[in-house]
């Protein structure tokens, strides 16, 4: 049971938010923040995004079955029950709320508001076409709590970087919904490409993601970094905009790799540059 959970909620994709948790980490720290915090940023960050991801997935299991993309998820395919995915889901998110007790006072209180911020995420497309805003919302939440699992406190800089997220997560998530619009349209469900079309829904991605480049810039005025991190900027910007050239509105076959691989290498590239950056001013 555990392995087809494991399998079905790609637990390997919380490499999408773990880097900029990273990059949080380092830059509050001046340098490297230390193996206690790494291990339990990255212990967090797991549990974090397995409870979410496991609570969607329980969320949408009636939905998934009527979905050809997703019909072969665990739950309609009958490899997984319900409790069971409620039971992983509980012990997921008791786990999170442990590993932030184990950090910080700060980081334990706010562990709970995160949960019901990443919880709710799941339901937000029953009504609203933004959807893809609470998620990026919910891996923002990510470079914010390594501030605070440094700092034990909140300032402008993970806020910015957290504001780079949400656009990030808004282009790439409002991408890759663009396969799923007439299913949308068909059960009523709410997205940017249901709203706009899949042609006006690219548009508004790819100003999403200069948005983001934008306050990634940002984040250099009000951040202690230097001429590295913007090489860091500058390779994320090629990298998206070679991730929009990718998909068409007519030729979605590509918005996997543009979903998955590009945006991997984004986030770990720009961790790269960032802590090359710090760990050289330090």
């Amino acid at each position: 049971m555990i392995t087809h959970i494991l399998k079905d909620i790609k637990i390997q994709h919380t490499v999408f938010a773990l880097p900029f948790a990273f990059m949080s980490a380092f830059m509050a720290a001046g340098g490297w923040p230390g193996f206690r915090i790494v291990f339990w940023i990255t212990l967090g960050m797991v549990f974090a995004r397995s409870s979410a991801m496991a609570f969607n997935r329980l969320v949408d299991a009636g939905l998934d079955k009527n979905n050809p993309r997703t019909k072969s998820r665990a739950i309609p395919a009958g490899l997984a029950t319900r409790m069971e995915y409620a039971l992983f889901t509980l012990v997921s998110g008791a786990a999170f709320v442990m590993v932030c007790w184990m950090i910080n006072d700060l980081a334990f209180i706010l562990s709970f508001p995160a949960l019901l911020i990443m919880f709710f995420y799941s339901f937000t497309k029953r009504f609203s076409p933004y959807s893809h805003f609470f998620l990026g919302l919910a891996l923002a939440l990510a470079p914010v709590g390594s501030w605070v699992a440094v700092r034990e406190e909140i300032t402008i800089v993970p806020l910015v970087l957290g504001g780079a997220v949400i656009f990030w997560l808004a282009g790439l998530d409002t991408i890759y919904s663009c396969q799923d619009v007439d299913f949308d349209k068909d059960w009523g469900l709410r997205s940017i490409p249901v709203r706009f079309g899949v042609a006006g829904a690219l548009k508004l991605a790819a100003g999403f993601h200069c948005v983001m480049v934008g306050l990634l810039l940002l984040l250099s005025w009000v951040a202690p970094v230097s001429w590295i991190y913007i090489l860091g900027v500058g390779f994320a910007a090629i990298m998206l905009a070679y991730e929009h050239s990718l998909v068409k509105p007519d030729d979605l076959t590509k918005v996997n790799v543009a979903f998955f691989n590009v945006n991997g290498i984004i986030s770990v590239g720009i961790m790269g540059f960032t802590i090359i950056d710090v760990m050289t001013l330090s």
